[in-house]
């Protein structure tokens, strides 16, 4: 009994172990490995198997469309791998190739500026640049600043004068009350009772301008202007009252036609007054526009100088380098795509052989090769290949791409060729499109015989010394591509761009890496 207590304790033991072991103590496996950018080759190839044929004729034309400028052979020529057989005018593609050309040279210009930084010259012209918007700024506020203290003086002066055209009436009703309208009748109750009004309307006007003047604030000016306006303008209506009783049946011809006109006069008086505090408004708030957009901008340009200033003097952010990259890598590519189709523009043989047919003449336009054929030749080889090309994959395949061949039959022995046609027409093989692609023979073993087999590998396209990394790093997201970066201990996402993607998994990187960064390859 106590033997199996003993054993039952060791079991117990060994369990809790394994579990310390396996939460506590085991780090769990990385799901992941890092590898490192590096630099290399990207080679994209398509392979398929096909069967040796016997060598028929071949059908040439352009890739591209255009007018037939040259032919250089004519029926019966024999005609080597390479030979010109004909030519299309190229006088449009190399005005737009000098165009890119410059664009090109213009992209790169202004990359090495960036990478090169501002000269002491530039720099010095920035800050020459601050100083004087500096200046501006300064003056742009003074003239701001006098130009308001200048509108508000004249207010002061305009307020003086309403007060006095306010005065002039008061003194002039009063007058005409003592004279005419001293009974007490309706029209004398009215007239005294305006009187008073128009004195009390003065009086308050007289007090916002003794503090205007006592303080010499702008919110004083603006206040007395604002009472000054409605003042005003109370007095200007009594005076209408007024003056329509002096026409009533009892006063019409008891009041004088002097003091209707000097009535009259006074009225004409405030209405003046009222106009001119009302142009004085106006004028304060238009310098403190006009005084403010122009503050506003002197600003917006110390800004702008400070903000080039601080761009002069700081290093290019790895961002705009990739910018500036990548123009001119878009340059570079409109600049080879338009150098590939001025070399396209001449027909070439992909074979030795002899000029059986010419299908065009001069002047006349053509289209590409896939629609109709301008030359015919007969190739000298007796033997070529056909395969059967997927699809997604006959995109890549172009004219005179490098073809490695192998013969099941003659295991250990590697022969070379090339495209040398591309059948437009689709083949449907189980359900599955494919285009039939000829490749061409040369040198073929005296074993040889049609009807074999053979693996043909087409190299379609390389690029050379570019960053490399592995296609299982890369994760597409929303059209943009990215990669996890081992930076600071942790995994960050990173976007990149990518070129050619090579058939051994390796895919060039263009931009967003930079050699030796290590990166995550998820197992």
């Amino acid at each position: 009994m106590k033997k199996k207590k003993i054993i039952l304790s060791t079991v117990a033991a060994i369990v809790i172990f394994l579990v310390v072991y396996n939460v506590f103590i085991k780090k769990k496996e990385a799901d992941f490995t890092l590898v490192e950018v590096t630099k290399g080759n990207v080679i994209q190839e398509v392979s398929e198997t096909g069967q040796v044929q016997m060598g028929k004729a071949i059908n040439l034309g352009f890739k591209n469309t255009g007018t037939l400028q040259k032919i250089f052979v004519k029926v019966g020529d024999n005609v080597w791998p390479g030979s010109s057989l004909a030519k299309l005018d190229t006088v449009q593609l190399m005005i737009e190739r000098a165009e890119t050309q410059a664009a090109l040279q213009v992209a790169q210009a202004k990359l090495d500026q960036l990478l090169a930084g501002a000269t002491a010259e530039e720099i010095q012209a920035a800050q020459t640049d601050v100083v004087n918007a500096q200046v501006a700024l300064e003056d742009a506020r003074t003239q701001y600043e006098e130009s308001l203290n200048q509108a508000y003086e004249d207010a002061l002066n305009t307020l003086d004068g309403a007060y006095l055209k306010g005065s002039g009436a008061f003194n002039a009703v009063s007058t005409l009350k003592k004279t005419y309208f001293s009974g007490g009748d309706q029209e004398s109750t009215t007239v005294s009772g305006k009187k008073t009004a128009i004195e009390i309307l003065v009086n308050a006007l007289k007090t916002q301008i003794d503090e205007a003047h006592a303080s010499s604030t702008n919110q004083n000016i603006d206040n007395a202007l604002a009472t000054a306006k409605n003042n005003l303008s109370d007095i200007y209506a009594a005076l209408n009252i007024i003056r329509d009783l002096t026409e009533t049946i009892n006063y019409t011809n008891a009041v004088s036609a002097a003091d209707k006109t000097s009535l009259n006069t006074e009225r004409t008086n405030i209405n003046t007054a009222l106009s001119n505090i009302i142009n004085a408004q106006q004028t304060i708030s238009l310098a403190k526009i006009n005084g403010q957009t122009d503050l506003n901008t002197a600003q917006g340009n110390l800004q702008e100088v400070q903000d080039d200033l601080a761009l002069k003097l700081a290093k290019p952010s790895q961002a705009n380098i990739d910018l500036y990259q990548a123009q001119v890598n878009q340059a570079k590519a409109e600049a080879d795509l338009l150098d590939n189709k001025i070399s396209e523009a001449t027909l070439k043989s992909p074979v030795q052989g002899k000029v059986t047919k010419i299908n065009k003449e001069l002047g006349e336009t053509v289209q590409p090769s896939l629609s109709e054929s301008v030359i015919t030749l007969l190739p000298a080889d007796p033997y070529e290949i056909e395969v059967n090309i997927y699809e997604e994959d006959v995109v890549k395949v172009k004219i005179d791409d490098p073809v490695e061949i192998k013969l099941p039959a003659l295991p250990g022995q590697i022969f070379y060729g090339k495209v040398i046609s591309i059948d437009p027409a689709e083949e449907l093989v189980e359900g599955v499109i494919y285009y039939k692609v000829t490749v061409s023979f040369g040198n073929p073993p005296q074993e040889t015989k049609p009807g074999m087999s053979a693996d043909v590998t087409i190299k379609t396209a390389q690029v050379n010394d570019v960053l490399t990394i592995p296609g299982a790093a890369v994760e597409k997201k929303a059209e943009k591509t990215f990669v996890q970066i081992f930076k600071n201990e942790k995994l960050e996402e990173t976007e990149i761009q990518i070129g050619l993607s090579g058939s051994d998994d390796l895919v060039e990187v263009t931009s967003g890496l930079a050699e030796g960064n290590q990166i995550a390859v998820p197992k």
